[in-house]
């Protein structure tokens, strides 16, 4: 019996310090930013009127807010889908396909996630570049030098397509790794097996190495929602600044200009709640969609 108890007073000895910076640096602002969703304040004096859920109705009732919103949703679509799909693809042809210098694709593949979002977003303006872009240059090898420049930065129509592009390929490299990862546990016996019953590669790949790295998908599907969210207002702010005419503006640069450009902080505090209790409810409605039988090999 006293051995479990100094058991448990080390464990909590352990993990007190975690413990503690997470209440301090996590759970007190978030708790924060809901007080002060209810509050009309400026952000810089000690000036404020509890406003109760009016920052909500005006949330709500702004265009700008839906406009936003629906941009955020957008990019996590896009992104989430075609860099998961990637990933997995050449996950798949570096771990199943034996090619020479894994090591070395498996670098390339991941210099652009230590990159920073600056130097990522100064390549991609100039690979968008209307006149001088590599983007433009490539094109006019079909249709003509003569023919009109593509504002990939700057129609309103594809702005926020060419910032999927950027965080694309930002995103491919850190999720393939964790795929390859998952996919070198696989024994081989099991797609040789596979092989001698005359499956192919498409077969094998859906129905022994997508399902016995299922919950890893899992947890980079939820990973995809909040670092798209997250990445967004870093790509947005470092290449559009939410341009042209808010066609790129994602909620969290909303709620930044809102919070600090504006001095609308409690309004912005609101803005940071809906998006806290969205990425919460999308990331659970997703694990709960996702939620399989776990296999083992």
């Amino acid at each position: 019996m006293k051995h479990n108890k100094g058991r448990g007073r080390f464990i909590f000895f352990c993990l007190s310090p975690a413990i503690t910076l997470f209440v301090i640096f996590l759970i007190i602002p978030t708790i924060d930013v809901f007080r002060m969703s209810l509050y009309k304040w400026g952000g810089y004096t000690d000036d404020k009127t509890f406003v109760g859920m009016q920052n909500f109705s005006k949330l709500f009732q702004s265009e700008k807010f839906y406009q936003a919103m629906q941009n955020s949703i957008l990019l996590i679509v896009i992104v989430s889908i075609i860099t998961f799909a990637f990933a997995l693809l050449f996950a798949s042809m570096l771990t199943r396909e034996k090619l020479k210098g894994q090591n070395f694709y498996r670098v390339v593949f991941y210099i652009p996630n230590i990159l920073s979002v600056v130097v990522i977003s100064a390549i991609f303006s100039a690979i968008y570049d209307p006149n001088n872009g590599l983007l433009n240059a490539f094109l006019n090898l079909f249709q003509g030098a003569e023919s009109e420049p593509v504002l990939w930065l700057g129609d309103q129509k594809i702005v926020i397509f060419s910032l999927a592009g950027a965080m694309i390929w930002q995103a491919i490299g850190y999720y393939m790794v964790m795929y390859m990862a998952s996919m070198a546990n696989i024994p081989e016996s099991l797609y040789e097996s596979a092989n001698l019953e005359g499956a192919s590669r498409t077969q094998q790949f859906f129905n022994i190495t997508i399902p016995l790295i299922w919950t890893n998908i899992r947890t980079t599907l939820t990973f995809f929602i909040i670092s798209t969210i997250n990445m967004s207002f870093l790509f947005v702010t470092a290449m559009t600044g939410g341009g042209p005419d808010g066609a790129t503006e994602v909620i969290l640069n909303y709620m930044y200009k809102e919070a600090y450009t504006n001095s609308s902080y409690g309004y912005g505090m609101a803005i940071g709640v809906v998006v806290f209790l969205f990425s919460f409810a999308l990331a659970a409605i997703l694990n709960a969609v996702t939620k399989r039988e776990h296999l083992e090999f």
